[in-house]
C-alpha cells in the first residue's frame, strides 16, 4: 500500500483551515518510512548504535582505568565508565535524532521531491513533520535499548530508576528531531549542511560527556548550560546514578520547549514551500 493510498483513505481532503495543517495520519510518513528501510544499508544504521560502544570500550575502560572515580554535578562520586555511559547515551539520541532530520530530510525536501507528493494527498504538513520525526524516534528507541543493556550488563547502571532512561532518550530525540527538521528545512544546498557538524562536535566535547562541567570558568559553564546535549547528558545521568532532583523539570521543560519550536517552524515552513 503506497503512501497516497493511505493517506487518502483515511483522511479526507484539505478544505482549508486546520484541515489544511492537520489530516491526523503521521502515520502514514512513518509507514512510508518503515516500507523505504527495506532495501537500505543496515550497517549505515548499526554504525549508530556501535559508535557510542566503541567510545565506551576505549574511554569509559580503557582511560577510565587511569582515571578512577569521577564526581557528577549531583556530588555522587562513580566510576568514569559510569559517568561518561549516560552521556555517550545521550549523544547516540542527538546523532540518531539529527542523521534521520537533517540529511534524509533535505534529500526529500530538495532532490527526491517527496513531500510535493505527500502534501498532494490529504496529508497536512503537521503530519508530514511529526511522521517524519515519530520515523526518528524509532532509531532512537532502537539505540537507547541496546545500549543500556549493554550498560546493566557492564554493571554501569547504578540504580533502579536507570530503565527511565529510555522515555529520556526518546524525549531527547524528540527535541532534536524537530529541531533539526525546522532548520534543515531552510537549507538549500549540501554544503549548508555541515553546519550541522560544526555546531554538534563543540555540544560534544564540551557537554558534560568526557569530564564535569566543573572544570570550566562560571561563565564557560553558563555557554555549556545553553546547550541542549548538557540538559540530556544531565537528565540521563541523573536516571543512571540514582542521583534525581527537582532540577530535572528544567530538563524536561528545555526539550519540550524545542519540540513546540521546531514542530511550529516545520510546520509554517512545508505550508510556505508547497501550499501558499
Amino acid at each position: 500500500m503506497t503512501l497516497t493510498t493511505t493517506a487518502t483513505t483515511t483522511a479526507p481532503r484539505r478544505a482549508g483551515g486546520v484541515r489544511a495543517l492537520w489530516a491526523g495520519n503521521p502515520q502514514a510518513v512513518v509507514q512510508r518510512g518503515l516500507i523505504a528501510a527495506r532495501s537500505s544499508s543496515w550497517v549505515v544504521v548499526l554504525s549508530g548504535f556501535f559508535e557510542p560502544v566503541f567510545y565506551l570500550a576505549s574511554m569509559g575502560i580503557g582511560l577510565g582505568s587511569l582515571v578512577g572515580d569521577v564526581e557528577t554535578s549531583a556530588g555522587v562520586a562513580v566510576s568514569y565508565a559510569a559517568f561518561i555511559a549516560p552521556a555517550l547515551l545521550a549523544v547516540s539520541a542527538m546523532n540518531g535524532a539529527i542523521y534521520d532530520s537533517t540529511w534524509n530530510v533535505f534529500f526529500k525536501l530538495n532532490y527526491g521531491k517527496l513531500y510535493e507528493g505527500m502534501l498532494a494527498t490529504s496529508l497536512g504538513p503537521l503530519d508530514v513533520a511529526l511522521g517524519e520525526i515519530l520515523y526518528a524516534l524509532l532509531r532512537g528507541l532502537v539505540y537507547a535499548t541496546g545500549f543500556l543493556t549493554i550498560m546493566q550488563i557492564l554493571g554501569l547502571n547504578l540504580a533502579p530508576t536507570a530503565i527511565l532512561a529510555i522515555p529520556a532518550v526518546l524525549l531527547i530525540a524528540f527535541g532534536f528531531a524537530s529541531l533539526g527538521m525546522a532548520i534543515t528545512s531552510y537549507m538549500k544546498t549540501f554544503q549548508h549542511m555541515d553546519w550541522i557538524n560544526f555546531v554538534l562536535l563543540p555540544m560534544f566535547l564540551f557537554s558534560s560527556t568526557l569530564y564535569p562541567i566543573t572544570v570550566y570558568p562560571d561563565l564557560v559553564q553558563r555557554i555549556v548550560m545553553a546547550f541542549p546535549l548538557w540538559h540530556g547528558v544531565e537528565f540521563i545521568r541523573g536516571f543512571t546514578t540514582g542521583a534525581m532532583s527537582p532540577d530535572m523539570g528544567w530538563h524536561i521543560l528545555y526539550y519540550v520547549v524545542m519540540i513546540v519550536v521546531g514542530l511550529l517552524f516545520t510546520t509554517r515552513r512545508l505550508r510556505t514551500l508547497f501550499l501558499d
